[in-house]
């Protein structure tokens, strides 16, 4: 059998390119303390492939294709945490051990409820910022951490205050924080989410890859290099961090879901490059709580020891440029996709890594739209 152990944290091996505006925020209601850990990486090569540049670049659309049947909306399915539900209702009631080879050996029953605990002890209704709307920067003590760590929060600014919202959770790349990908592009993702009425929520990973150990040049059907990679990276001190950096995912979105009304059924997940490993990683071993997934430029998934299964219940929008190291694995992993039925889209663009990022936005938000009618 193939057993995958550990490749390096997110802040090993070459950063993702860091955005083109840096990370200042817009209108900041914060939580607690101020918001502590790095800032945007310095430009330079993608640790998940495709030369560096602006995420401004240009490009054009290239290639779209549909795997399987995309289901219209997804039912809510129970256990999901907060006061959401999210989910599909065939789905299981809520977290059960998941193994996946090339992630840590967390367990989700014992993530989510310490996450839960973690909410219930924090979240305050009469604090200032409960509930509030707008671009936060928000931090929450993470004591395995020993940390006060960020992550960015943005709720439509025309909520109401108590009708239920969607959620949207995005996972950055190497080398970035929880704001870099946000500010970017005169802040396209935020508006986006603001314009498609989605909570938006960006964790900051603490110190990791969010649990998953997948890099480049380990895309989808390429076991020997993952092999290879895993069997020269795996360190006791890799290891602490990649758990803390997946519990820092789940903590925040528990966070989330105590403090704001999210709407059953209408929870996505979504990254970019090593996020995009984080997306597989996080939106396969936690799929109760996801009702689509958008993962970009970053094929880091492997056909063995990954629940496939829920897959079927969980539409996938996999999106890559043309000018990428991981463009092969993409396009071999859509043709698995198709091939088995998966519940899937593929856009493929003309644009090197960094610069697919603002050309597949749109699409990834239409896209959630679709699957959350």
């Amino acid at each position: 059998m193939l057993v995958l152990l550990a490749l390096a944290c997110s802040r090993g091996g070459e950063p993702d390119p860091s955005p083109s505006q840096g990370a200042s925020g817009g209108s900041s209601s914060s939580g607690a303390a101020a918001a502590v850990g790095g800032t945007a990486g310095a430009g330079g090569g993608a640790a998940s492939g495709g030369a560096a540049s602006s995420l401004g670049d240009g490009g054009t659309q290239q290639e779209t294709a549909t795997g399987g049947t995309l289901p219209t909306g997804s039912g809510g399915k129970p256990g999901a945490g907060g006061t959401a539900t999210g989910g599909q209702e065939n789905d299981p009631a809520g977290p059960e051990d998941t193994t996946i080879s090339w992630g840590t050996d967390l367990q989700p029953p014992e993530v989510v409820e310490s996450a839960r605990m973690l909410a219930a002890s924090i979240v305050d209704p009469g604090a200032d910022d409960y509930r509030a709307k707008g671009d936060q920067h928000r931090t929450y003590h993470f004591e395995a951490a020993g940390a006060d760590v960020p992550f960015r929060l943005c709720v439509p600014t025309d909520w109401d205050g108590e009708s239920q919202l969607p959620l949207a959770m995005f996972l950055h790349g190497a080398g970035n924080d929880e704001s870099s990908y946000l500010d970017q592009n005169g802040k396209q993702m935020v508006t986006l989410a603001e314009e498609h009425d989605y909570v938006l929520v960006s964790p900051l990973g603490y110190e990791g890859a969010y649990g998953s150990y997948l890099r480049l040049p380990a895309v989808f059907g390429e076991l020997a290099a993952a092999e290879e990679q895993v069997a020269a990276a795996k360190t006791p001190e890799a290891e602490a961090l990649q758990r803390l950096s997946e519990q820092d995912v789940i903590n925040v979105l528990e966070i989330v879901l105590a403090e704001y009304p999210i709407q059953q059924g209408h929870m996505v997940l979504m990254g970019h490059s090593m996020g995009s490993g984080g997306t597989w990683y996080i939106g396969g071993k936690y799929s109760f709580y996801w009702d689509a997934i958008a993962p970009m430029s970053g094929p880091f998934v492997q056909e063995l020891v990954y629940p496939w299964e829920r897959m079927m219940d969980v539409p996938m929008f996999v999106s890559e440029g043309t000018s990428t190291a991981s463009v092969d694995g993409s396009r071999a992993l859509r043709d698995f996709l198709e091939a088995g039925g998966y519940p899937s889209e593929y856009l493929e663009v003309e644009a090197d890594h960094p610069g697919m990022v603002p050309l597949v936005l749109p699409d990834v938000f239409d896209f959630f739209d679709r699957m959350n009618d």
